[in-house]
């Protein structure tokens, strides 16, 4: 997904509201993003990186599957202009961070 705010290309990402799970987050933050909900499916563990300001940041991610394939995207939106589905070599290169091409490569997709 492409954010404006930022000017990159990365994946679904965002903070916890109040005492939910990671995995809660996770769907919430994809569904909030992208309009799609989701099954969890694998867990890939966790990436850690540095923001912009210097803050480290540890993200939790997880393959997902869309529940109705059918739905519609709400993008664009505030947060999100564009999404964008691709091969895995393409995605390699549109993602914007080194810590994202490292995690579409853990997760072993063709």
């Amino acid at each position: 997904m492409h954010r404006p705010r930022y000017d990159d290309w990365s994946f679904p990402k965002g903070k916890r509201d109040g005492n939910e799970s990671d995995a809660d987050t996770a769907l919430r933050e994809v569904e909030e993003e992208t309009g799609f909900r989701c099954r969890l499916g694998r867990d890939l563990g966790g990436v850690t990186y540095r923001d912009a300001r210097g803050r480290d940041k540890i993200v939790r991610y997880w393959l997902m599957t869309i529940d109705d394939p059918r739905s519609t995207s709400n993008v664009p939106n505030r947060e999100v202009d564009e999404l964008r589905w691709c091969s895995v070599r393409d995605a390699l290169h549109l993602l914007s961070y080194e810590h994202d091409r490292l995690l579409l490569r853990r997760a072993g997709l063709r």
